[in-house]
């Protein structure tokens, strides 16, 4: 192994590289990898801060979780085709880091993997990814687009929050839920489809989501869950909701621009202030299909006197 002021040299013919591997230090800012190490263990570059350049080698074939959590002043990272797996949070808390490309030989992205990547504008995901772990993304807040692969089949919690540059997201036809938290706080998304697939919209969703002022949502669509659209300040309309069976609780609440809703006979029960703080919404029909409707529901709203308060 060599060292010359703040550059370390790895030692050829080592396999794994550990934390053990910097000899004590955290402040190198650049580290040179051999091509004979397979894999590079969990926590192994944390806190690394200082570190401005290190070489993947295609001989890697597994990147561990937090692997390079907190690297702040690594701004470029080359991912070679020989790594198969990236573990969780390996690069959250990078938050220099402006683009990464990831290999077809990765089949998942991992929980809180690129967290708060404050600089990350831009990655690469290829279709040979099938999941996208919980708060993959969380707080990227300079990621202005992304392509999600056609094999993923979930949204996960948090996977988007907070990413408050993204402006267009493409949701694959396969995808059958959104879950809760998914794109919160997402604040210059503008609009989003809904593919044909997609069966439940999770809690907080889309919540405050404050530039979103159009949704298509589709037939397949049959839970609106909990403040889905909370804080949806620009939405304008609602439409296509005609298999939805439940609006949760407080699912539209304070979408002040929110002028007209289609509710179709599918629905059944509408949650507790479902339209609470909709000061744009004048009227709204409630179909007799729905046989319950939270209190506060639709405060200031039109309604007939016959429906249920539960």
């Amino acid at each position: 192994m060599e060292s010359t002021n703040n550059y370390l040299q790895i030692e050829v013919g080592t396999r794994v590289v550990t934390k053990e591997s910097l000899k004590g230090r955290t402040d190198w800012e650049r580290i040179f990898i051999p091509e004979s190490v397979r894999i590079i263990e969990d926590g192994t570059f944390k806190d690394c801060t200082q570190l401005t350049q290190i070489n993947i080698p295609d001989s890697v074939r597994l990147i561990g979780n937090f692997a390079f959590c907190n690297c702040e002043s690594l701004k470029i990272m080359d991912i070679p085709d020989s790594v198969t797996h990236i573990g969780e949070g390996a690069f959250a808390d990078c938050k220099s880091l402006g683009c990464i490309y990831i290999p077809e030989s990765v089949t998942s992205i991992e929980t809180c993997t690129f967290s708060n990547c404050e600089s990350l504008q831009t990655i690469a995901m290829p279709d040979s990814i099938t999941s996208i772990g919980k708060g993959a993304f969380r707080g990227c807040k300079s990621l202005q687009t992304i392509h999600i692969p056609v094999s993923v089949r979930s949204i996960s919690e948090y996977t988007f929050i907070e990413c408050e540059s993204l402006k267009r997201i493409t949701i694959p036809d396969h995808v059958t839920s959104i879950e809760e938290w998914a794109f919160e706080g997402c604040s210059s998304l503008q609009s989003i489809d809904i593919p044909e697939s997609v069966t439940r919209i999770g809690k907080m969703a889309f919540a405050y989501c404050s530039s979103l002022q159009s949704i298509n949502i589709q037939y397949s669509v049959t839970i609106i869950d909990n403040s889905a659209f909370e804080g949806c300040s620009s939405l304008r309309s609602i439409k296509y909701l005609y298999s939805v069976t439940k609006i949760g609780n407080m699912a539209f609440a304070y979408c002040s621009s929110l002028q007209s809703i289609d509710i179709s006979n599918s629905v059944t029960k509408i949650g507790w202030e479902a339209f609470k703080g909709c000061s744009s919404l004048q009227s709204i029909d409630i179909p007799d299909s729905v046989t319950s409707i939270g209190r506060g529901c639709i405060r200031e709203l039109r309604i007939p006197s016959k429906h249920l308060y539960s």
